[in-house]
């Protein structure tokens, strides 16, 4: 298809391929996808994701401009870009995430970019550097409760997520804040709950619950699948909570439908 085709001659990553998405093929036969930047090694081992995770080698700063050209290639009006863990960097990848985002206003300026970020380590100038940069939405996944977070989420903080979301606030009020959780690793229905308050009470207003799919079974173990009427239900509670859009399902990404999400919080 095209845009596999692009990708590869342009020698880009996208998240749809490195994590196995389940929306793969719906999303590319649109002409849709979440491109990762920073190379495709982690330096985190988080214990649900199927992107390697290592000590990265890799230095790109062209990178920004082919996903420019990418973007404009395709006529793209919505774009997601995410990127692995970069711990190793002091800014861990802020300046490319600045370069990348600047890349695509100036190439395709009437796409809406939105971006899909790490904690960098709670960097305070790291966020500040991306945020300037001027996205139209800010993401990043909580991902579990609190109390999972030493089984899956090797290297990342509960508190440090939240005061990610926090900061963001203080630094553009107006710009939309999103997370994600993936439901099946053990959590506790009142602990999911208690997380979706958490982040409603620092400004996130649009919020994705999907259920964890093993990608390998060097990962953690699936603990429960979630029924359909059960992530309905997770969902009723998110709008009474207050956000502006919950999108819940099994098959739900962060990334899946992302424009559609952004655009029905912002009628909401």
């Amino acid at each position: 298809m095209r845009l596999k085709g692009l990708m590869r001659a342009l020698n880009l990553h996208s998240v749809c391929e490195e994590a196995h998405c389940p929306n793969i093929g719906e999303c590319w036969e649109d002409a849709t996808a979440t491109f990762i930047i920073l190379g495709d090694v982690c330096t985190r081992n988080c214990g649900y994701c199927a992107i390697a995770h290592g000590a990265p080698v890799w230095e790109d700063r062209e990178e920004p401009e082919r996903i420019g050209q990418a973007v404009a290639a395709l006529g793209l009006e919505y774009v997601v870009i995410t990127s692995v863990n970069r711990d190793d960097l002091a800014d861990g990848g802020a300046a490319h995430w600045a370069a990348t985002i600047g890349a695509v206003r100036r190439q395709a300026p009437a796409c809406r970019i939105e971006v899909l970020i790490p904690d960098f380590l709670g960097r305070r100038a790291s966020l500040e550097t991306v945020v300037a940069a001027g996205p139209d939405v800010l993401n990043h996944n909580v991902e579990t409760v609190p109390r999972l977070y030493k089984l899956a989420r090797h290297g990342g903080r509960y508190e440090r997520t939240l005061e990610l979301f926090r900061r963001a606030g203080a630094l553009a009020p107006g710009l939309p804040r999103k997370s994600g959780i993936i439901l099946g690793l053990g959590e506790e229905r009142d602990e999911v709950v208690l997380t979706m308050r958490d982040l409603y009470q620092v400004g996130v207003s649009i919020l994705t619950l999907g259920q964890y799919l093993r990608p390998s079974p060097a990962h953690l173990p699936v603990a429960r699948y979630y029924p359909p009427a059960e992530f309905g239900e997770l969902a009723e509670i998110g709008h009474a909570l207050g956000f502006a859009h919950v999108e819940a399902g099994p098959l739900v990404r962060s990334s899946y439908h992302a424009k559609r999400q952004t655009e029905a919080a912002a009628e909401a």
